[in-house]
């Protein structure tokens, strides 16, 4: 037997209901979604080819938004026949959840035709504001490490000139470490960033950008042992920033410059 309820009775339980927390309201009665038939939606093709008899056919698992970046990432850095192609590529890239918290692309600074490009870690926030790599206290304690060996990222002699750029061109919040899906989806920027400054040596600066070239991290075990990114010669050293908080650590430091100066005049 139903039974029936007035008006303000009615009134009084959609009040108890919205004192509990309800929003909204969807059925008077529950309803087990795990019981019910799947109804998916078809796609045309598939449609098409049920109504002409064939069986439909599996397009496969859908990439993921990280695996469609990098393809995105890799077609654009390869499109790329200038450095100022691919800043302007970069600057374009919206795969990457970094750009939205980000003020400025931190794409370089210094002579790109340079012997010598330096690869540091991911921008921080005097990088951030300025757009530019390496600013803020560790970038003057990275111009005074270099200009110690007669290098200068404002020289515009090729010999004496620094290029600096960094594997992650924006920074991440609060100055976070980068994820390696991050990583992984900027580094054909990287890459190409590499071929088309074409420098004679590579400076890895640091945990992140041996991380991103080198596919290892442990800058302590690495400094001063050379490597070999896209054929060049590479010197990992540690980040300025570790230099500020372990002073101490500057004497090893000294000895990497004294190793890519000595390089540098050996490949002369």
């Amino acid at each position: 037997m139903e039974t029936q309820i007035d008006y303000w009775q009615a009134h009084a339980l959609l009040e108890w209901q919205v004192d509990l927390g309800v929003t909204e309201a969807i059925m008077d009665a529950p309803v087990n979604r795990y019981e019910l038939p799947d109804h998916k939606p078809k796609s045309a093709k598939a449609q098409a080819a049920r109504q002409a008899g064939q069986a439909p056919v599996d397009p496969g698992p859908k990439p993921s938004r990280a695996e469609e970046g990098i393809e995105i990432a890799s077609r654009l850095a390869k499109g790329a026949t200038s450095l100022e192609a691919l800043r302007e590529a970069l600057a374009g890239f919206e795969h990457c959840d970094l750009k939205r918290g980000a003020r400025n692309l931190v794409f370089s600074d210094g002579n790109p035709k340079a012997r010598v490009m330096i690869v540091g870690e991911a921008p921080g926030r005097d990088e951030d504001i300025q757009g530019k790599p390496f600013v803020g206290r560790s970038g003057q304690l990275l111009d005074k490490m270099f200009a110690a060996i007669g290098m200068d990222r404002h020289s515009p002699d090729s010999e004496h000139g620094l290029y600096i750029t960094n594997p992650i061109p924006w920074r991440p919040p609060e100055n976070r470490d980068p994820t390696p899906a991050e990583i992984a989806m900027l580094k054909p920027f990287l890459i190409r960033h590499i071929e088309l400054a074409d420098p004679d040596v590579i400076v890895l600066m640091g945990n992140w950008a041996c991380t991103a070239l080198l596919g290892r991290a442990g800058i302590t075990r690495l400094r001063g042992n050379w490597q070999t990114v896209l054929g060049k010669p590479a010197m990992p050293m540690t980040h300025p920033a570790y230099l500020l908080r372990n002073p101490i650590a500057k004497r090893d430091a000294w000895a990497d410059l004294l190793d890519i100066q000595a390089r540098l005049r050996g490949a002369s």
